[in-house]
């Protein structure tokens, strides 16, 4: 038995598969082209048709397509379809495909949402400070707000010292002794300690680390950690508390040294 003029039961021209997907009778004639989904038959007029099992290959097809996947991609990716574990198969890796392409559109949708929760804060344009805070924010760097703070020569230091590996280094090596710090003062570690100041030679390490050499800085990182208001309340908390060891280490590191390295002078 035939339908429309001809087209066997069982089978949909390029229109209606077309149609029924929601995608162009050109793109089918594209796939063809290109070998990732042909006609199963023709009709006596030289029409191609289509299958409900080619239904399915096509929507795998522009499942794919839709997640950013190169047609070589997709090509690799299809399989046969004989076998209801080679769809089942098939479905498998769409989801997590899906689940994928979700959980980069949550990514992008977050980097929006803290970008311009940041721009309001920063009450005034600077797009270099938008580029700085897009790609911490791509790097999952939950300090990214820190860098409204910096002034325009520290955010050019920072650009010409660290990459995206560097950057996030320091930042878990500056959170690991802020901890540091908390849990000596907590289990009663003296600052002038053996302890206590070899966490000096590391803390004070990382700040020559951070600033190159460049002691100029450091009366801008002073001012920075010192900063009354804008800065995160949890945050800044957690300082205050590592700083109560911090400051007094530093000092007694300093003293043992023999000099102020802010240029005060000797002790």
């Amino acid at each position: 038995m035939s339908k429309d003029g001809g087209i066997p039961k069982g089978y949909m021209t390029v229109g209606e598969i077309a149609k029924k997907m929601g995608t162009t009778v050109r793109t089918l004639q594209y796939y063809d082209k290109e070998g990732l989904l042909s006609p199963s038959s023709e009709s006596q007029g030289g029409r191609r048709l289509y299958t409900d099992k080619d239904m399915i290959k096509l929507h795998q097809i522009l499942s794919l397509k839709s997640l950013g996947f190169s047609l070589e991609d997709i090509r690799d990716k299809l399989v046969s379809l004989d076998t209801p574990a080679e769809v089942a198969h098939v479905l498998t890796e769409q989801a997590a495909s899906i689940r994928e392409k979700m959980k980069s559109l949550l990514e992008s949708l977050e980097a929006v949402e803290g970008l311009k929760a940041e721009v309001l804060q920063m009450q005034s344009v600077d797009f270099k400070k938008y580029a700085d805070i897009i790609v911490n924010l791509r790097m999952k760097n939950e300090f990214y707000w820190l860098i409204k703070h910096f002034d325009e020569s520290t955010l050019e230091h920072i650009r010409g010292h660290f990459d995206k590996e560097s950057g996030l280094a320091f930042i878990d090596m500056f959170n690991r002794l802020s901890d540091e710090a908390i849990q000596y003062q907590e289990d009663n570690i003296l600052p002038e300690s053996h302890k206590g100041q070899a966490f000096a030679k590391k803390y004070w390490d990382m700040i020559m680390e951070f600033t190159g050499g460049d002691m100029s800085m450091l009366p801008k990182l002073m001012e920075f950690s010192e900063k009354p208001v804008g800065l995160d309340n949890k945050w800044k908390e957690k300082q205050n508390s590592a700083e109560r060891f911090i400051k007094p280490a530093l000092g007694a590191y300093f003293i043992a040294l023999g000099y102020d390295p802010l240029g005060e002078g000797t002790k």
